[in-house]
């Protein structure tokens, strides 16, 4: 599929969060120079670093292996500039980001720039700071060729933000396979949002953080059932890349050997098959049989609910935990939570046990989910 530049983009990105380690913790460059050489001569072209990657270590990175070897219009680079960092405390401070990424990686301009990981608990510093028109700015000034933001809330929130600036020119989307209908991420309303508006995607977490390159059993039994020699990375990638409206999807590889097997899975791509497809359905449905809370989301539970707690979501959080971070977990807590009570407004009243059909202990468990709200 061709790009909205008018050209043809090799659909794997090389994410550069989670770079290869020497056993001081610092990025292993050697390594990351051959992987950046196998990337290139693949036909890959998009690299993808931010501003906060690795202490900013991954910027370096990228000057090193990339800028300083390669002729600048033979690859595209995107970083991101994070109004709610840690190092990030006014306006100026935001604002600055770009210039020190600039200063890192040398790269004279960005092909594309990003409002980084905005989500309901951030979105309002981009406001206060003004950032919106400041990356207008920059493009006006040629210092970036595109920008967009990447996004990590609910469909409200981006139709929201699309709405008050429809210049937006792409937006970067955790889609996987995992999360399609996972109402903690909402990948598939999310990117339908977009394609609606017609509005580029990049996506980011095909593989769900690595969590599905090494899923649950049931998973790799449906998998391992096709005979077909493709990865479980390879089968969560062909996914993601095969969608409509998508300009590259971004794996995040900390090693030659993953390189190898992105490149293998991307090798002649084309979308998948109404058969894989069907392989994909199957995977997803034995993640949802997968619970450790045996709910099956009749919301029986939330129809009398004093605190309009959404019961079933938050069991469903629980459910896909396994495997992920805590930053996740509370991610996709705040977001089926938005706007609604959380479990540590539980009066304990006992109408949603007495409605379930499942006779879950449902009170018991909330109590549970109080420490992602800490």
């Amino acid at each position: 599929m061709a790009d909205y530049l008018g050209k043809e983009i090799f659909k794997l990105g090389f994410g550069l969060m989670r770079l290869p380690k020497n056993p001081d913790g610092s990025i292993d460059i050697e390594q990351t120079i051959r992987m950046t050489d196998m990337f290139l001569s693949a036909g890959g072209t998009y690299f993808d670093t931010a501003y906060v990657y690795d202490g900013g270590g991954s910027e370096l990175a990228v000057r090193k292996a990339l800028t300083e070897r390669v002729p600048r219009e033979s690859y595209t680079l995107a970083t991101k500039l994070h109004a709610a960092a840690a190092q990030c405390h006014d306006e100026e401070s935001a604002k600055r980001q770009f210039d020190i990424s600039l200063e890192r990686t040398g790269a004279e301009y960005f092909d594309f720039y990003l409002l980084h990981a905005i989500q309901r608990s951030t979105y309002r510093k981009y406001d206060e700071y003004h950032i919106w028109d400041y990356v207008r700015k920059l493009r006006e000034q040629g210092k970036i060729r595109h920008w967009g933001f990447s996004f990590h809330a609910d469909p409200d929130l981006l139709e929201q933000l699309l709405d008050a600036h429809p210049d937006t020119e792409f937006v970067q989307l955790q889609l996987n396979y995992a999360d399609w209908d996972n109402p903690g991420v909402a990948s598939r309303r999310n990117w339908e949002i977009c394609t609606e508006r017609g509005i580029p995607v990049t996506v980011m977490e095909p593989v769900k953080g690595g969590i599905l390159a090494d899923p649950i059993d049931a998973v790799k039994a449906v998998f391992d059932r096709t005979g077909k020699e493709l990865s479980y990375a390879g089968w969560a990638i062909r996914f993601a890349a095969g969608l409509d409206h998508i300009v590259t999807v971004l794996s995040g590889m900390s090693s030659l050997a993953q390189m190898e097997d992105n490149l293998r899975t991307m090798k002649n791509f084309g979308p998948m098959t109404e058969e894989e497809l069907a392989v994909i359905r199957e995977a997803q449905a034995a993640i949802e049989e997968d619970k450790s809370i045996p709910c099956t989301a009749c919301h029986y539970c939330t129809e009398g609910c004093p605190m309009d707690i959404p019961i079933p979501e938050i069991f469903g959080v629980a459910n896909r935990k396994k495997g992920s971070p805590r930053f996740r977990t509370v991610r996709e807590y705040n977001i089926v939570t938005q706007d609604k009570g959380k479990a540590s407004d539980c009066v304990e009243c006992g109408q949603c046990e007495e409605a379930c059909p499942q006779h879950l202990p449902i009170t018991e468990l909330l109590k549970g989910f109080r420490e992602l709200e800490e």
